[in-house]
């Protein structure tokens, strides 16, 4: 018998899949705008930009921690949920920001 309600997972398992659920739907939300990683000023080396347009991390589960940007400036990779109360260029863009601060400024797209 194939349960997918989860009742024969143990608490600690029910909790990692529902961590992991919320991870993933956390992480849909982004839109790949790249305004958190400089993509309108000195971005980071790692930073990618896609033919859609869109900007990708080229060390995306190892971005943590000290980067340097194209122009050398080093500066530390932290979760965005970290940072969403601060500002950078064009956090307008921003999907996370969208969602959780209803950020509307002049000159960025809704």
């Amino acid at each position: 018998m194939n349960r997918t309600d989860g009742a024969h997972l143990s608490d600690e398992q029910r909790y990692a899949l529902s961590s992991r659920k919320k991870e993933q739907e956390w992480e849909a939300l982004c839109c790949r705008c790249g305004a958190c990683c400089g993509a309108f000023e000195d971005p980071c080396q790692h930073l990618q930009k896609t033919a859609s347009g869109t900007f990708i991390c080229g060390i995306y589960e190892e971005r943590f921690g000290v980067q340097r940007s194209v122009g050398g400036r080093e500066f530390r990779c932290v979760p965005i949920r970290t940072i969403l109360d601060k500002y950078w260029t064009h956090d307008c863009l921003c999907a996370y920001k969208k969602q959780l601060k209803n950020i509307k400024e002049p000159g960025c797209e809704s």
